[in-house]
């Protein structure tokens, strides 16, 4: 509309303009005049109009090409601006399907162009739910909000739906021993939705052979919602009757404890020689349970973890994710890492590779797990207990490893609804972790975080007695562990200043601004992302 507006205004003026020139022409014309003087002042004159109009349409032109690109970059601000605000308003109020497995969208018209989409801006509704009556969207909506996920497609999917099979083509012709050991599953869960849970339990019992699977532990910190209940019980006690020899036990929380508190009460209760410690929001693949076993068999003090494959939030679709390591940051935020060169060199993706970390679930050993501290009982709610975990294991004897021929199908959450915004908390689980595992390295954490070194003000709990477990194992240094398992982690070393850069006077700091160029900008002060920097 600016942009509409401005242009509007110059071609006004340049209007005016040529009516000028024309008005002192036809005024010359009218005055007596030496013929012979006469043509050649005309033709000069409707040259140099010609060459000002000329020049004007050039303006004109430049004017309206800068107003299209000033315009593509306040739409695309305005974007940004709206994904926040989406964001934002989250935190207020992660073999092929059967035909049946997906709710049939209405038949569109050719004819139909207007979409009846109440919730447009909702991520749910990008490319699922079109043409749904407005009551179905407004109930999917608000499962959508309380749990992340489509909660309201899960509950009409099978609760035994097929899925694809994505291992590496190598992996079916492998022969597992038969003398594996026994396995416990332990499933975490806090305000989980009900068919998630089950279709979770039905995966595990379909398909884990039953010579292997022991018993089945529900941990549940502390969920509200009522069908967990009456409901969840109801359905375990189906399950039982159907397979009398499978046991299953029951952990409840009195109070939100947190995922690290939740894992280790899971493998408190185990009984079986391994202990594999998942999510709630899962499905395992054929013969997912084999290819871990038997890695674990092989070296008790392996640390394993499947591969995870996508589960769209929204549809609900399984993707295939390609095997590879987990790593983190400085932050401690998990990441996908390639695997060693050695192990591509090796040209066989059916392989057990090797992992700085792991991304969640964990499958080991269930007394060596007890060996070296389980999990750490300090960290709150998520985030930094799988690294800590990583690091712990690698330093104090043992390693960890990916198994391509297992895989586990995992939701992964648009976001989530028991806590939104995990930074403060992710930020004092990585300040812990630092503390007791990282030696002189530990600053890199504060700078990712961009805390001071020194009196951060942030309660990471006692560490006194993971720091003496630390000890009692004999674990090596950190910087062990940066030059043989993660050489990958570049620390930040020769920094001479880090933070944001702002201006005292006009209390806003200096920004990334919109793209495209990304010229810096003056923002408000937030110190995130852009507006952190390091000098060395």
């Amino acid at each position: 509309m600016r942009a509409s507006g401005l242009k509007r205004v110059v071609l006004v003026l340049g209007g005016f303009g040529l009516l000028f020139f024309v008005s002192t022409f036809l005024r010359a014309t009218d005055e007596p005049a030496d013929k012979k003087l006469e043509e050649p002042r005309r033709n000069r004159f409707f040259s140099d109009v010609n060459k000002n109009i000329s020049n004007i349409f050039n303006v004109l032109q430049a004017f309206e090409q800068k107003q299209k690109t000033m315009q593509k970059m306040l739409e695309e601000d305005r974007e940004g601006w709206r994904a926040a605000a989406q964001i934002k308003q989250l935190s207020v109020k992660k073999q092929p399907e059967r035909p049946n497995a997906e709710i049939p969208d209405q038949q569109k018209s050719p004819k139909e162009k207007k979409s009846n989409k109440l919730f447009p801006d909702s991520a749910l509704f990008k490319v699922w739910g079109e043409n749904l009556p407005e009551d179905v969207q407004t109930e999917a909506q608000s499962l959508y909000m309380k749990y992340g996920y489509n909660a309201y497609l899960s509950d009409r999917l099978p609760l035994d739906r097929a899925l694809p099979d994505t291992r590496d083509k190598r992996c079916l012709k492998k022969i597992y021993p038969k003398d594996l050991p026994s396995l416990a599953v332990v499933l975490i869960y806090l305000n989980e939705a009900l068919s998630v849970i089950k279709r979770a339990l039905r995966s595990i019992i379909d398909r884990t052979s039953k010579n292997l699977l022991k018993e089945i532990i529900l941990v549940d910190d502390n969920s509200s919602n009522d069908d967990l209940k009456e409901d969840l019980d109801a359905y375990i006690k189906t399950i039982q009757q159907q397979n009398p020899s499978l046991q299953i036990a029951r952990v409840r929380h009195s109070e939100q404890r947190g995922l690290a508190h939740a894992r280790a009460s899971g493998w408190e209760a185990a009984t079986a020689d391994v202990v594999a410690i998942l999510d709630a929001h899962i499905e395992v693949n054929e013969l997912w349970a084999e290819p871990l076993l038997t890695q674990i068999k092989g070296d008790r003090t392996v640390v394993t973890s499947p591969v995870f494959d996508k589960v769209n939030f929204d549809n609900l679709k399984v993707n295939k994710y390609q095997a590879a390591a987990h790593g983190f940051d400085w932050a401690l935020w998990c990441m996908y890492e390639g695997f060693s060169d050695g192990y591509n060199k090796l040209k066989d993706a059916s392989l057990p590779g090797k992992s700085p970390s792991v991304m969640g679930i964990v499958v080991a050993d269930r007394k060596y797990l007890g060996e070296i501290g389980v999990i750490d009982k300090g960290m709150k709610v998520y985030g930094g207990e799988n690294v800590e975990l990583g690091i712990r294991v690698w330093t104090c004897g043992g390693s960890i490893e990916v198994v391509p021929c297992s895989r586990i199908a995992h939701i992964e959450r648009a976001h989530k609804p028991y806590m939104p915004n995990l930074r403060q908390v992710m930020k004092r689980n990585a300040l812990r972790v630092a503390e007791i595992w990282m030696d002189e390295y530990k600053h890199n954490i504060n700078m990712a975080w961009n805390l001071p070194f020194e009196n951060h003000g942030i309660d990471i709990g006692d560490v006194s007695e993971r720091k003496k477990l630390r000890e009692t194992l004999k674990c090596r240094p950190f910087k062990w562990y940066l030059e043989n398992v993660y050489p990958k982690l570049d620390p930040w070393d020769n920094i001479v200043a880090y933070g944001g850069l702002k201006n005292l006077d006009a209390d806003m700091c200096l920004d990334q601004g919109p793209v495209p160029g990304n010229t810096p900008i003056a923002y408000n002060c937030h110190f995130y992302g852009p507006q952190v920097s390091q000098a060395t």
